[in-house]
């Protein structure tokens, strides 16, 4: 109001007239008559009394009102505009200085929610009023505020109403004690002998301004005192009997004691009074009398109290003045005429009208429900409490059964005895202090609210200190608590009113149940302040006298009225408890139930179900608890929001199951999701603890709610839970193994949990079924035991394909609608459209019609006809179609529309009406509300995606783009910095410009860029996306991975420059993230290709000169992918892998580059010339000044690739390397995706050994000659390498080729030396030479060059004494070739098992190094051999020997299908394999064997493993983690 009243009321919308009309009381019902008419300020100008009466049908008092106010208000702002007012200039200024927050006044004649600020209009007083203490109460526990004004002195009104008189006494109080004692009793007793002598009640006040004495303030300004000492003033009235003459008994009886009433200022922490004193003149005291006094002065001059001249006293209006002499005698006749009405007056005061009883029932309602008829569950509670009575405890359900956001508890007991130990008998609440809700400023508002787990339990924060912690924050008294925990109130307050809960969301209570303290009033100032008024507070208080301090505070804030109206006062906390439960809509302290697994039920306590927060626990009797009164009232709006397009709620299935609905349609997916689960559900001796049902989905196409479907019908017979998003696998699993277990006897024994897991990627379920598994391990759940089922739904561009993959595992769900299903659908239409209005039931109108291209077409195109193109409405359409068609799951918070429609609505109770009457009729229709299950807050989005995608194309038509709206979404300023959603809403903003398409998260392919960039790109023109991302880039303060986009941008349309400008601007602001790093090796690597292709395509001959440009920047992206590798490995919660295949495949295309060159290009010579520059020293003399910079690397260039190489081969030993494999987000993932590493790694190392071929070598390939003993060392280590025998990894690759493999081997093999033992290997070339030879052997058995066993371990005798410094591939064939064989004598085999040992030892380090703080990698670990029955060589039995026994149409079902043990039945794998004895000790694994020291052998199946000390055999696999144990079978 404060800005609409400023401005001239010609300038007022709808909305502001609206707010003005509240103001000045007009009637409600009124008030929307004109907003309907569309009155705004100028008509309003123009308006007559008539016109109001005849057209706008207003009744001639609320008409003459409105017209009167009007012109009142019209002179007032003339007189603004002729002179302005200094001391209201003045008092801005001063608020503005004192802090953010404006408080709100209100004018007593008010209506509850106009709110005006300070020097708005002349005629509002620019300070806020209040109350004087009760007349002569006792016990009254008053309090005045600082600044506010009383009413004015005032003289005798009815006798019994008290007059009232002002003293500052600032000056006094600074006086010594006689003196001020002196001044003290002169003015009291002056006061009193008037009252007495007038027969009139009345209330002197000391510490309040008299205008014509204290200038600068107010008059009747409560100001306060400081009392060091009560006892002054007491005493100073024993001047009483100095003072009269006689009668000093009868002044005694009508004099009051002091009172001191405290002084509450927001700015000081000094405690501050007004002195009070009551003079009660009875008549039975003072009948027949008058009384004259003698007032005491202090004489400075003779430092004595001075007695005045005896003086007859009496009020005059508000003065108290002498009677004169020529008027005593008249006055005393009138004695006994004030007698007669003094007597009278006190008759009259006990006679009144016996009390009407308020209807505070109704009101309690009313204020509960905001006038709806029922409490919806739309708004978070906020309870503010001191302490709790007994008896009251025992009243709370309603209490219990509200859902609370927070407490504020002023009560340190709370926790022992009190509220806060009731409440958790019931519900899991999290203890806070002030202190908690600090927030850092590095934290975003979501950590905070995850790592408080607000919004998932109660937060109980302690406003004053816990009695039972020990600690800092002690409870501690009133003043101390204003000086140091009142600015932690204040941040707490803010925090919830401005950053987490919007206007509206959340509604305050406080429960007053004993006296109220200070801090309870400063936490009222500041929820009003902060929420902007009073409309979501609401004040319960049973005692009367508690709220009279209460009210005297919160009336100066908001009007006596409005503290009225919010206030439910004199009632018992038992009846609040009765009166709440009725319009709650589900029954109070209503028990749920579980099943258990003897096929009963059992009871679920609700803090027991709190406590696992990251589930949304599925009971028997669900809904159960929901009231008739609430069935009958919401059920049309409950199936209206289902059928309209809303997610299907529990209520929906409980509604169709009860008959009050009709049914939900069962689809052909439920049943077979049914059959799988059924199936699942069947006893199997061999079957994982773990199982997987997938549901994948188009979007919208109703998969969510099959899943559901399939929860609701087995919820009787399966423990049934959805896992919430956002907790991570450990706290799920957790909490599922609570679930599990939970009132069940033996964790053996109980039912499976069934868990719907929605739109979660393959790692996150991969880690929760790793996590469940090591918990079931740890309990020694019996092998074969189904304990969890996963029932998981994901969104799929092409669900089918994906279900093909797996037919055991997953169903399809799609728009497509199969026969049975379109029959259903078609009748479910026919009976909804007889219920309820086409726009109603839209979505399933479209799902009916199986969402066809035509019929969306058509639908959207009819209603868009007479949509208002330049309307904010429509842009906001645009915008939320933009947002839906681009980002999976993105709306607009309903707060962001509101700032954007510029809505404004002060009368709360109608907020959300209001909000969607402003949407035009287009927008009604389309856009679907939703309320977040969590937060409550409101959002929109479009009914379905595919209609948003339809409004965006036919909305912009061929005029406008893609990018042009995106640009203006992006500068919205109203939207782009909203405080409330504010990183929910930047995130989709980001989404939009950053987030690629993936496959693998259910699109419809992989991306190099988001698809809005993509689209903009191929639609548009590359200049636009770039200019789309630059402004992005401003808009999120310079954010480095917008920098890092527009790189790859450049780089992709080879704009260089400006490439290598942006990602250096990523990496200045990132310098250690490898990923941004990547891209600044990417921007220089297509460089350097780009470079080169310019010169193969030129015609002249390749030198040092014209090629120095692209050697330059070859080199610099080497050096940047060693920079992106070195942050990489210090990154121990990511693994980025890009550097080295970066660095691998420029200096590859490097050395390509340098042979080209002219001078090495003439046949053998210049091709030994180039290996002589590469290997050694020389430097031709055509290189040595355009290359003079480069040939330090350059002669390191072998070496730095093969490096690269060798630790990928290494990576890739270690882990399993199936394609498909989820990737992170954009900014997270390396630039080149590698779709297989396996093959890429083969052909780089082919490449890389092909480019320094000479034509000896390629003799020697081309022949197939046996022997090259006429090439050199390097050249036969060059044609290894091109044979693909240069690593590890590329070696065991030979395993998987069909054709040429043996011969390829054979040819790497002729390439050593005969006698290998003679000569001198690098450690590199043991290893490479030796798993050529096992890996021959493999294939061919009978080959002739490979060598024994025995020779192999001689071989590898020489790797290095210090185990630290063998290669892990090294550790790898120690652990394999000295594996002890069956005819080895005793200390044979105990020396084979101490080199084995000692390898294993060291290789867990590597692992570890290896592995990071990254958990699916664990999983992962890849198993290359097995034992086999054979010997020598012939025992190593290769993985990829088993891959065409294991059938199995995708990698994880392959994987689950070697987990789960379904392998190892195959008679075939029973010949090949050995197995081994063992036993278990404590869940540990044995192996049987060595003597002197234990062999631990780790177990890859954790399930398969016996939980009771066993004797075991198994089969023995081989990784690069030591030896793993593979079908733990304990002996019979």
């Amino acid at each position: 109001m404060a800005d609409e009243l400023g401005q001239s009321p010609k300038n007022w919308t709808e909305t502001q007239v609206s707010n003005w009309l509240i103001s000045i009381g007009v009637n409600e019902k009124y008030i929307k008559k004109l907003f309907e008419e569309e009155v705004d300020g100028e008509i309003l100008l123009s308006l007559d009394e008539d016109f109001l009466k005849t057209k706008i049908c207003i009744k001639l008092g609320p008409a003459h009102l409105i017209i009167k106010k009007r012109d009142e208000l019209l002179k007032s702002q003339q007189k603004h505009q002729e002179k302005e007012k200094p001391d209201i200039a003045n008092e801005t200024q001063l608020e503005q200085e004192n802090g953010p927050k404006s408080v709100q006044y209100q004018v007593a004649s008010e209506a509850p929610s106009a709110q005006v600020h300070v020097g708005d209009l002349e005629e509002i007083q620019t300070k806020e009023d209040c109350k004087p203490r009760p007349f002569d109460q006792e016990g009254v526990d008053h309090l005045y505020v600082k600044h506010r004004v009383l009413q004015p002195e005032s003289g005798a009104f009815n006798l019994i109403h008290p007059c009232h008189e002002f003293k500052s006494l600032t000056v006094a109080v600074g006086l010594d004690r006689p003196r001020l004692q002196a001044k003290f009793a002169k003015e009291v007793l002056k006061f009193a002998t008037g009252c007495m002598n007038i027969r009139s009640n009345g209330t002197i006040h000391f510490g309040v301004m008299d205008s014509r004495e204290d200038t600068g303030y107010m008059h009747g300004e409560v100001i306060g005192i400081p009392v060091k000492e009560r006892d002054i003033y007491v005493d100073a009235l024993n001047y009483i009997e100095r003072s009269f003459s006689s009668d000093a008994e009868h002044v005694r009886q009508c004099v009051r004691p002091p009172r001191f009433i405290e002084v509450m200022d927001r700015e000081s922490t000094e405690k501050m009074y007004v002195v009070e004193v009551d003079i009660v003149p009875s008549i039975s005291i003072v009948k027949s009398k008058w009384y004259t006094v003698c007032l005491p002065n202090f004489n400075d001059a003779t430092n004595k109290v001075k007695f005045g001249k005896e003086s007859t006293l009496r009020r005059v209006g508000s003065k108290t003045e002498p009677v004169l002499d020529k008027d005593l005698s008249e006055f005393i006749q009138r004695v006994k005429d004030r007698d007669a009405q003094r007597e009278e007056a006190e008759r009259n005061q006990f006679h009144n009208a016996p009390m009407v009883s308020k209807d505070l029932g109704r009101k309690l309602k009313m204020l509960m429900t905001s006038g709806k008829k029922f409490i919806e569950n739309d708004k978070w509670l906020i309870f503010v409490t001191n302490k709790f009575k007994p008896d009251d405890l025992c009243q709370i359900d309603w209490l219990l059964n509200t859902k609370i956001f927070c407490v504020f508890d002023f009560d340190p007991e709370s926790k022992v005895s009190g509220l806060c130990n009731r409440y958790l008998q019931h519900h899991a609440a999290n203890m806070h202090s002030l202190q908690s809700y600090r927030m850092p400023s590095d934290t975003s508002i979501k950590e905070f609210t995850s790592n408080l787990y607000l919004f998932e339990q109660t937060s109980w924060i302690f406003c004053n200190g816990r009695s039972d912690v020990k600690g800092n924050d002690t409870p501690c008294e009133e003043m101390t608590w204003i000086k140091t925990k009142i600015t932690l109130l204040r941040d707490s307050v803010s925090l919830i009113c401005k950053h987490i809960l919007p206007k509206g969301a959340f509604q305050v209570i406080f429960l007053l149940t004993s006296p109220v303290e200070k801090p309870l009033l400063h936490t009222f100032y500041e929820f009003f302040t902060d929420m902007e008024g009073h409309e979501d507070i609401i004040c319960i208080c049973e005692s009367e006298i508690n709220f009279l301090r209460w009210q005297s505070y919160a009336e100066g804030s908001c009007g006596t009225e409005t503290v009225n109206n919010f206030s439910v006062v004199g009632m018992k906390m038992s009846h609040v408890n009765a009166t709440v439960q009725i319009v709650q809509p589900v029954k109070a302290c209503t028990s749920k139930h579980l099943p258990v697994f003897v096929k009963g039920i059992c009871l679920l306590e609700t803090n027991k179900e709190e406590e696992m927060a990251s589930l949304e626990i599925l009971t028997v009797n669900h809904c159960d608890e929901t009231t008739q009164h609430f069935i009958s009232k919401e059920k049309a709006n409950v199936e209206q929001e289902f059928f309209r397009g809303g997610r299907v709620s529990w209520l929906n299935f409980w509604l169709a199951e009860h008959k009050h609905v009709g049914e939900v349609i069962e689809r052909d997916a439920y049943k077979d999701v049914s059959k799988l689960l059924k199936n699942a559900l069947k006893y199997n001796a061999e079957q994982t603890p773990v199982k997987s049902i997938t549901i994948y989905h188009h979007p919208g196409s109703g998969g969510s709610t099959v899943a559901r479907q399939v929860l609701w019908k087995n919820r009787k017979d399966l423990r049934c839970a959805v896992v919430k998003p956002s907790y991570s696998a450990a706290v799920v699993a957790q909490h599922a193994v609570d679930l599990r277990e939970y009132e069940e006897k033996d964790p053996q024994s109980c039912l499976p949990v069934l868990l719907l897991i929605e739109d979660s990627d393959k790692k996150y379920l991969d880690e929760l079924r790793n996590q469940l598994e090591v918990v079931i391990n740890s309990k020694h759940i019996q092998y074969g035991t189904l304990c969890f089922i996963f029932l998981s739904c994901s969104r799929s561009y092409d669900p089918e394909r994906r279900c093909k993959e797996s037919p055991l595992q997953n169903v399809p769900v799609t728009h497509k609608l199969s026969a049975e299903e379109k029959r259903m659908f078609v009748g479910k239409r026919k009976v909804l459209e007889e219920q309820y209005e086409h726009q109603f039931i839209l979505t399933f109108v479209l799902m009916s019609e199986e969402f066809t291209e035509e019929y969306v077409q058509q639908f959207v195109k009819h209603l868009l006809q007479g949509i208002d193109h330049e309307s904010a409405v429509t842009r906001l359409i645009h915008y939320v179609a933009l947002l839906n068609s681009y980002v999976p799951n993105s709306f607009i918070s309903q707060s962001h529309c509101e700032a954007l429609l510029a809505f404004k609505m002060s009368m709360e109770r109608f907020h959300q009406y209001e909000f969607e009457r402003s949407l035009s009729d287009q927008a009604k229709l389309v856009f679907f509300h939703l309320r977040d299950d969590k937060t409550y807050i409101k959002s929109i989005r479009i009914i379905h995606p595919i209609v948003a995608k339809e409004i965006l194309q036919q909305l912009l038509g061929s005029q406008q783009t893609h990018s042009g709206l995106a640009m203006k979404l992006l500068c919205e300023n109203v939207l782009f910095q909203h405080r409330f959603g504010k990183e929910e809403y930047q995130s989709f903003l980001k989404a939009l410009l950053i987030t690629r398409s993936r496959i693998s998260k259910g699109d419809k392919c992989d991306s190099f860029f988001s698809p809005l960039i993509e689209h903009v790109c191929k639609n548009e023109k590359p200049n636009k996306a770039i200019e789309l991302l630059r402004e992005a880039f401003k808009r999120f303060h310079d954010d480095p991975f917008f920098a890092q986009q527009l790189a790859r941008l450049h780089y992709k349309y080879e704009m260089f420059k400006e490439a290598e400008h942006w990602a250096e601007t990523a990496a200045r602001q990132l310098p250690n993230n490898s990923y941004i790093l990547d891209t600044k090796g990417q921007v220089h690597k297509k460089w350097f290709q780009a470079k080169w292709k310019a010169i193969v395509n030129d015609s002249e001959p390749n030198t040092a000169k014209n090629t120095a440009d692209a050697v330059k920047t070859a080199l610099k992206a080497m050096q940047c992918f060693q920079d992106c590798k070195r942050a990489a490995t210090a990154d121990m919660e990511k693994i980025n892998n890009s550097g080295y295949f970066g660095e691998a495949e420029v200096g590859c295309n490097l050395l390509k580059l340098i042979f080209s060159l002219q001078l090495f290009a003439n046949g053998a010579r210049g091709h030994g010339e180039c290996l002589r520059y590469l290997f050694s020293d020389y430097i031709p003399e055509e290189l040595k000044d355009d290359w003079e910079p480069f040939h330090g690397c350059l002669k390191k260039l072998y070496k730095t690739v093969e490096d690269a190489l060798e630790w990928i081969s290494e990576d890739l030993s270690y882990f399993q390397t199936d394609t498909g494999v989820d990737e992170d987000e954009i900014h997270l993932s390396p630039e080149g995706k590698i779709n297989n590493s396996l093959k890429w790694l083969a052909n780089i190392s082919s490449k890389f050994g092909r480019y320094l071929i000479d034509s000896s070598s390629r003799t020697f390939l081309q022949t197939g000659q046996s022997t090259a003993t006429n090439l050199t060392p390097i050249q036969k280590r060059i044609v290894i390498y091109h044979l693909g025998g240069g690593n590890v990894t590329s070696i065991l690759s030979k395993l998987g080729e069909e054709k040429g493999a043996v011969d390829t081997l054979k040819k790497i093999l002729s390439l050593y030396p005969s006698n290998p033992l003679i000569s001198k290997f690098d450690q590199r070339e043991i290893v490479n030479y030796t798993l050529a030879s096992i890996t021959l052997n493999c294939l061919s058995p009978m080959a002739p060059k490979v060598l024994s066993l025995k020779v192999l371990q001689d071989l590898c005798r020489q790797f290095p004494a210090d185990k630290n410094k063998c290669l892990p591939s090294s550790l790898f064939l120690l652990t394999l070739l000295f594996w002890p064989e069956d005819k080895d004598t005793n200390i044979e085999r105990e020396n084979k098992y101490e080199v084995v040992q000692s390898a294993v030892q060291n290789m867990e380090k590597g692992y570890w190094t290896k592995m990071k703080d990254i958990p699916p990698r664990k999983r992962r670990l890849y198993t290359h051999f097995f034992l086999g029955s054979g010997n020598g060589l012939d025992k190593f039995i290769h993985k990829r020997k088993f891959d065409g026994l294991v059938k199995g149409t995708s990698l994880s079902e392959k994987r689950m299908k070697w987990l789960s043990g379904e392998v190892w039945k195959k008679p075939e794998i029973e010949k090949l394999l050995k197995r081994v004895s063992g036993w278990t000790d404590d869940g540990v694994v044995y192996l049987e064997g060595p003597q002197k020291q234990k062999f631990r052998i780790m177990p890859l199946h954790l399930p398969s493993l016996p939980h009771s000390n066993e004797n075991i055999t198994f089969y023995l696999g081989f990784t690069f983690r030591g030896p793993v144990a593979y079908n733990i079978v304990v002996n019979k």
